[in-house]
């Protein structure tokens, strides 16, 4: 079942864009300027080959000023790059276009993935590259800054990604192990000395706004997380949308107690019944009226990965 990012804010304001001509000149300008003079040069940095000679260049000495690194609440105005990271087991084309439509410009976008490597890993990821292709060979604007693949070098822990199988607790152990190491090798792999943000977005959300970057970034928080939301068809065969990340909440008293007895590989989960740990869940306190505030944040004791933003830093 595919996931729909409905975030609990709304657009917080519209970007006046010049023309398309212009936009492509000046992206295309700017990404030759800032290209890696070598393809050991960071990943978040686009690499331009340069004409063959027959001779391979030494890798360049860099000096990178970190000081000068900002995150903002206008990172747009101040040019801020942004890494959006993704474990990848499967590819939703909906994902793409949903990257795709983000108003965040792209050529402040650096994407990196991390896909299985199993038979379903291997469709996923001729479907990534072809997707990448089509896009980093179409309109600049559209084009990001640059795009890492990355495959894994341990088996996964189930072999089957069907949402029910996902979400068995027996698994659950075993699964949240292979995704963390999946995921500290994706970051440490693909951040660059000119990151500012780190988005961390699952491959099933395939519907958010296209200011997600700018809405989020306008809190400045050092990490904040919108709630996440499921489309469904409900008993009345109606459409209808439910809470579904549940690792983002408030610790409690109970749930503190219980982390006291449990061994050291042992873990806490959310979302099944018998295991009651009585913490406030930020899904299960959205408020979904119309009149709602949009702009309302909560302080949290622990935060979901399906759409994590973090200050670089």
């Amino acid at each position: 079942m595919v996931l729909v990012g409905l975030l609990t804010f709304g657009f917080l304001f519209f970007l006046l864009s010049p023309s398309s001509s212009t936009l492509a000149v000046n992206t295309a300008r700017r990404k030759y300027d800032s290209a890696a003079a070598h393809e050991l040069s960071p990943p978040t940095a686009p690499f331009k080959k340069p004409p063959s000679s027959g001779r391979r260049s030494p890798p360049p000495v860099v000096h990178y000023h970190m000081n000068n690194l900002t995150t903002t609440s206008d990172p747009v105005g101040n040019q801020e790059n942004v890494l959006i990271l993704t474990p990848l087991a499967r590819f939703y084309q909906g994902y793409w276009d949903n990257l795709l439509s983000l108003s965040y410009p792209h050529s402040l976008i650096s994407l990196g993935f991390i896909t299985p490597k199993t038979r379903e890993g291997n469709t996923a990821t001729a479907a990534l590259q072809a997707a990448i292709a089509q896009t980093q060979n179409g309109p600049e604007e559209k084009r990001f800054a640059s795009i890492s693949i990355l495959r894994q070098d341990f088996d996964p822990p189930i072999s089957s990604q069907d949402e029910a199988e996902r979400h068995k607790k027996e698994n659950q152990k075993a699964r949240r192990s292979a995704m963390s190491k999946a995921r500290n090798s994706l970051l440490f792999t693909t951040i660059g000395p000119y990151t500012s943000w780190v988005l961390w977005l699952d491959a099933d959300i395939v519907e958010s706004p296209p200011s997600l970057i700018q809405d989020l970034t306008s809190y400045d928080k050092p990490v904040i997380v919108p709630n996440c939301f499921q489309r469904y068809k409900n008993d009345k065969g109606q459409p209808d949308i439910r809470p579904y990340d549940y690792n983002s909440w408030q610790d409690s008293q109970t749930a503190a107690d219980l982390a006291k007895n449990l061994a050291p590989d042992d873990i806490l989960l959310e979302g099944y019944s018998d295991i009651a740990t009585y913490r406030t869940l930020m899904a299960k306190t959205a408020d979904t009226s119309e009149g709602r505030d949009q702009k309302s944040i909560i302080p949290l004791d622990g935060v979901g990965g399906t759409a994590l933003l973090v200050k670089a830093e």
